[in-house]
């Protein structure tokens, strides 16, 4: 679980990417974030690096969850 409520653009996706960077292919990560725009950016550039978001959900304190599945490493080309 990654708590980014309280940071600001861009250090939302800089400390999303960090912890995905630090992930093995295929495991999940929850993160907690408040604000339009900080979830419109995490949620874009997490789609652009090729992972997946597996849910969405606005919780009681405003804040956001999104759910993100680190994507499996391209495959080595056939030789």
């Amino acid at each position: 679980m990654l708590d980014i409520t309280h940071e600001k653009c861009p250090m939302t996706f800089v400390r999303t990417r960090l912890a995905l960077d630090g992930m093995a292919a295929g495991r999940v990560l929850v993160v907690r974030l408040r604000g339009e725009e900080p979830h419109r950016n995490v949620r874009r550039s997490v789609l652009a690096l090729g992972h997946t978001v597996l849910a969405e959900q606005a919780a009681e304190d405003g804040s956001i969850v999104l759910t993100v599945q680190k994507k499996d490493p391209a495959p080595a080309p056939a030789g």
